[in-house]
C-alpha cells in the first residue's frame, strides 16, 4: 500500500481523538422537573402517541434527522476487504461529513457478516429508528442485491453512496466539462474504465440524463451482449450500452471518444490512448488515491479538462459535494425514497453552482466547503421529491 503524506498525521490525530463522533444530549435534565419531562413519567405521553401513529416518531424524536451509515467492510475506499472493525474510522468520518455539510445526524454501523440476507435483515430490523439508510463500502455485486432488497422492505430511503453519490457528482462534472468543450451529453461518446457498482450507477444516471453512446470496459475489455465472464449486472448493462458493438480492448474503445470516465485503478490509460481520442477530450479519472492517469500527463497528451478524486489537483470530484445535501433535502421532504429525479436535480443544481463567472477548465465544480451547497442542492432535491410524489411532507 502506497504511503501518503497524511498517514503519520492521521494516525496521531486518531489516537488523540479516540473517535470522531460522540453522542451529546439536546436537553437538560439538571432538575427534577426537567428529568420528569424528558424521561419518566412524562415520556409516556410521546411514547403512546407514537404507538398510535408511528409516523409521529418523526415529530417527537430525532428520527427525522438521523441517518444510519452501514457497511460490512468489504470494499473500503482503496483498501478493499479489511473487515467491519477496520472500516469504522471511515464510517465515523462519513458521519462527520453528514453533520458538517448537511446538518444531518448520522450513526455508524459495521456489520460482521457478508451474507446478503443477514445484512438486509439486520438493517431492516433497525429501520424504525432512522430517517434514512446510507450503504457504504460494500463490495459488488452484493451491494446491488442488498440495496434492492432493502428498498423492497423499508419505508425509508436507502442510498448506496458509492453508487449514487458518485453518479451525481460525475454527472454534474460532466455537464460542465461538456459545456466548456462545446459538446452535448446526447452526442458525446463516453468510455468507462471499470464495471463495478460505481461505474454502473454512473452509466445508468447518465443515460437517464440523455447520454446515448456509452462503452463500459472491465479487465476483459468492452461489455457487449453474449460476452463471456459477465455477472448479472454487467450483462444488464451490456444489453443497453455499446450500441456500436465495440470489441477488443479499452484502447480500441477510446479511439475517437470524447470522454473517459475512470472508476477502476491507477495507470489504466496512457498518454498515447488519450491522443487517439477526439480533439480536446475530457478525462474524469476518479480512482483513489491514484487516478487512472496522471493529470499532468493527460493534459500534455491533449486533454482539455482533467478531473480526479484527489484534493491536491484541480477539479476534485468528491461525493461530499452531493450526499450530505441530498440527505438534507430528502429528510426535509420526509421522502420515502431517493429516486432518479432527485439525483438528477442534485446533479444539475451542483453543476449550476459552478456555471457562473468562475466556471473554467480548472474549476468545473464548486468546492466541498461552499456553504451554498446545503441550501441550493438540498432545495433542488426537496422540490424533486415533492414533484415526483415521494415526499411525505407538504410545504
Amino acid at each position: 500500500m502506497t504511503k501518503h503524506r497524511y498517514d503519520t498525521k492521521s494516525m496521531e490525530a486518531h489516537a488523540s481523538w479516540r473517535g470522531k463522533i460522540e453522542v451529546t444530549p439536546r436537553v437538560s435534565v439538571g432538575s427534577k422537573e426537567k428529568l420528569s419531562i424528558a424521561y419518566t413519567p412524562g415520556v409516556a405521553a410521546p411514547c403512546l402517541a407514537i404507538a398510535a401513529d408511528p409516523m409521529m416518531s418523526y415529530d417527537l424524536t430525532r428520527r427525522w434527522n438521523l441517518c444510519l451509515v452501514v457497511t460490512d467492510g468489504s470494499a473500503v475506499l482503496g483498501l478493499g476487504d479489511i473487515g467491519p472493525e477496520a472500516a469504522m474510522p471511515v464510517m465515523e468520518g462519513k458521519c462527520v461529513l453528514f453533520k458538517a455539510f448537511g446538518g444531518v445526524d448520522a450513526f455508524p454501523l459495521c456489520i460482521r457478516s457478508k451474507d446478503t440476507d443477514e445484512i438486509v435483515r439486520t438493517i431492516a430490523l433497525l429501520a424504525g429508528s432512522f430517517g434514512g439508510i446510507n450503504l457504504e463500502d460494500i463490495a459488488a455485486p452484493r451491494c446491488f442485491e442488498i440495496e434492492r432488497k432493502l428498498k423492497a422492505v423499508c419505508d425509508i430511503p436507502v442510498f448506496h453512496d458509492d453508487q449514487h453519490g458518485t453518479a451525481v457528482v460525475v454527472l454534474a462534472a460532466l455537464v460542465n466539462a461538456l459545456k466548456l468543450t462545446a459538446r452535448t451529453l446526447e452526442q458525446a461518446r463516453l468510455v468507462f474504465s471499470g464495471a463495478g457498482a460505481a461505474s454502473i450507477a454512473v452509466a445508468r444516471l447518465l443515460m437517464e440524463a440523455g447520454a446515448e453512446d456509452l462503452v463500459i470496459c472491465d479487465r476483459q475489455g468492452p461489455l457487449y451482449p453474449g460476452r463471456a465472464g459477465m455477472n448479472r449486472e454487467k450483462a444488464q448493462m451490456a444489453a443497453v450500452t455499446n450500441k456500436r458493438g465495440v470489441k477488443g480492448t479499452m484502447a480500441d474503445a477510446l479511439q475517437g471518444a470524447d470522454v473517459f470516465i475512470g472508476q477502476s485503478g491507477p495507470d489504466v490509460i496512457t498518454a498515447h490512448m488519450v491522443r487517439t481520442m477526439d480533439r480536446n477530450p475530457v478525462i474524469l479519472a476518479y480512482a483513489n488515491p491514484d487516478p487512472e492517469i496522471d493529470p499532468d500527463e493527460a493534459k500534455a497528451a491533449g486533454a482539455a479538462i482533467v478531473a480526479t478524486g484527489r484534493s491536491d489537483y484541480p477539479n476534485q470530484i468528491n461525493n461530499v459535494l452531493a450526499f450530505p445535501a441530498i440527505f438534507r433535502g430528502t429528510f426535509d421532504a420526509r421522502a420515502s425514497d431517493i429516486n432518479d429525479a432527485m439525483k438528477r436535480a442534485a446533479a444539475m443544481a451542483l453543476a449550476g453552482m459552478a456555471d457562473g463567472g468562475d466556471l473554467s477548465s480548472e474549476k468545473i465544480l464548486p468546492e466541498p466547503t461552499d456553504p451554498r451547497l446545503k441550501e441550493i442542492v438540498a432545495r433542488a432535491v426537496f422540490d424533486a421529491a415533492l414533484a415526483s410524489g415521494v415526499a411525505r411532507i407538504k410545504r
